[in-house]
């Protein structure tokens, strides 16, 4: 089975797939989550033993939720629910199948027109979020990549720049990357 979108149609959060024998008939859709407007700022990962995991918002509630199909059936849980978090997420599995989610928080800032980056992960076995930056207004557009020796890398806006933050040192390092212009 080959992954090959994932829409939002309605609210609904859908996974379309494309299997090989299914290659006559078209694309196979599936409903992920349907309670609620769910399903902005959708990222999807693989993990080794080709299960499909989603990270995305849920704009009825303000949260930031988790679906995957490892089981066998459509599992959605909740990952953060302090405010309006979840925007702009981006999801990557590690060598041991652990799930790592870069993500915005608008609501938790200091100030209301700036806003946090955050990380989540399932690697202890539930849910661990923290900030990573907290500098002005960070976080928006992340992207994250899982190295081989598992550290997390994430890559976003934050304050006009390109910044990059990574915990390989054991703790979060952050950088700006590109200070030219306004960087998006």
């Amino acid at each position: 089975m080959r992954l090959r979108n994932l829409c939002v149609m309605f609210g609904v959060l859908v996974f379309v797939l494309s299997a090989p024998f299914m290659a006559m008939a078209g694309w196979v859709t599936e409903t992920v989550d349907s309670e609620g407007a769910v399903g902005e700022y959708t990222s999807i990962a693989i993990d080794s033993s080709d299960n499909v995991h989603i990270s995305y918002y849920d704009s009825t509630n303000g949260d930031l939720k988790y679906a995957t199909n490892a089981s066998g059936t459509w599992v959605t849980q909740t990952v953060d629910s302090a405010g309006y978090v979840g925007w702009y997420t981006s999801i990557a599995i590690d060598s041991l199948d652990n799930v790592h989610i870069s993500y915005y928080d608008w609501y938790n800032s200091i100030d209301k027109y700036d806003g946090n980056l955050k990380y989540a992960t399932n690697a202890s076995g539930t849910w661990v979020t923290q900030t990573v930056d907290s500098a002005g207004r960070v976080g928006r557009y992340t992207s994250i990549a899982i190295d081989s020796l598992d550290n997390v890398h994430i890559s976003y806006s934050g304050n006009g720049d390109l910044k990059y933050a990574t915990n390989a040192s054991g703790t979060w390092v952050i950088q700006t990357v590109d200070s030219l212009g306004a960087v998006k």
